[in-house]
């Protein structure tokens, strides 16, 4: 369609509004005309009205269904990754730094700022991959190691007990003492050889547990000596036995 002639002189393009000026009116990119008033619009609330136009449609990932869309995804990336390497034994230094990599990423987006103040925290978590040689023991020959560890934590009662399965059945129980809202301090008290022969814990049995992240079902954790836990909910009921 054939433009009037008005519109068809070149003229600059306003960098604030995206329209151009001709004489009396203001073709838009859409070719409409814009009634010169728009013109008389001050610098100041041309600025103001192009930040409201930004932020009134804000980028997925700063809704609440963006979030909740990153978080799975994020989440669904570390998990997929860990699991091939047999919860961190067949782990190489590349295969570790990519998965901290990933973890971080994930810990980012915690959506628990408190752990400890929360009840997420608590129940039985299923280990799924960490880079701590004394848990995995990849030198001993497979049949000498657990075929699955479990960790447990009591927020209320500050308790946290550590669990092997086949072949020996090993756990330990231990006291938690808080040093802020997502870090404790950890003194093992009680170790049960083959679960039921208790053998008291040396003093030097202690060390720090920071969550890092948590929901219903993934929880991550660091220790004090850099290694990372990174466990899958397996039974949210369940209470260490006093």
């Amino acid at each position: 369609m054939a433009l009037h002639s008005c519109l068809k002189t070149t003229v600059p393009m306003s960098p604030t509004t995206g329209f151009n000026l001709s004489g009396s009116l203001m073709k838009s990119d859409s070719g409409f005309a814009i009634p010169t008033k728009l013109q008389s619009i001050r610098k100041g609330d041309r600025e103001r009205l192009r930040i409201q136009a930004v932020f009134s449609f804000p980028p997925a990932f700063l809704t609440r269904n963006g979030r909740a869309e990153k978080q799975k995804q994020l989440k669904q990336d570390l998990l997929e990754a860990i699991a091939p390497l047999k919860r961190g034994a067949k782990a190489s230094p590349d295969d570790q730094l990519r998965i901290d990599q990933l973890a971080r990423k994930v810990e980012a987006i915690n959506p628990t700022k408190q752990p400890l103040k929360s009840d997420l925290v608590n129940g039985k978590w299923e280990l799924i991959y960490t880079t701590s040689a004394s848990i995995l023991q990849a030198k001993k020959p497979r049949f000498l190691r657990s075929i699955t560890n479990y960790q447990s934590i009591n927020v209320d009662t500050l308790k946290v007990q550590n669990m092997e399965t086949w072949p020996f059945y090993n756990s330990v129980t231990g006291d938690l003492t808080p040093l802020n809202t997502k870090k404790v301090a950890v003194k093992l008290q009680v170790f049960k050889i083959l679960g039921f022969i208790p053998v008291k814990a040396p003093d030097c049995a202690r060390g720090e547990l920071e969550i890092t992240y948590v929901d219903e079902e993934l929880r991550l954790s660091r220790g004090d000596k850099g290694n990372l836990f990174i466990l899958k909910m397996f039974d949210p009921t369940y209470r260490i036995p006093l």
